[in-house]
């Protein structure tokens, strides 16, 4: 899957509430009432990673959990970031 232009990068964030561009990365940050809820939240959203094989770094801090999502292999954002992000958030 090809890399998105800074056009495309630009039109899927904007369908995208609370993620940010990190580089050449998306990230968002979910705050959660205590540490279980948000690891049940980090497995839930590793269980729809497996179903795209799209896997985000997924950073467990207590009662948050920051999702950065990128595509290695393409060395930047392609159209596979923005749809687990729209799943994730779905």
């Amino acid at each position: 899957m090809g890399l998105l232009s800074e056009a495309r990068i630009g039109e899927q964030m904007r369908q995208l509430a609370g993620w940010e561009r990190s580089g050449a990365a998306i990230r968002k940050t979910y705050r959660f009432g205590s540490f279980k809820e948000g690891v049940a939240f980090a497995n839930r959203v590793a269980e729809q990673a497996e179903e795209q094989d799209h896997h985000p770094d997924i950073l467990i801090q207590y009662r948050q959990v920051t999702l950065t999502l990128t595509s290695h292999d393409a060395g930047g954002l392609t159209e596979r970031d923005f749809r687990l992000a729209r799943r994730i958030d779905g």
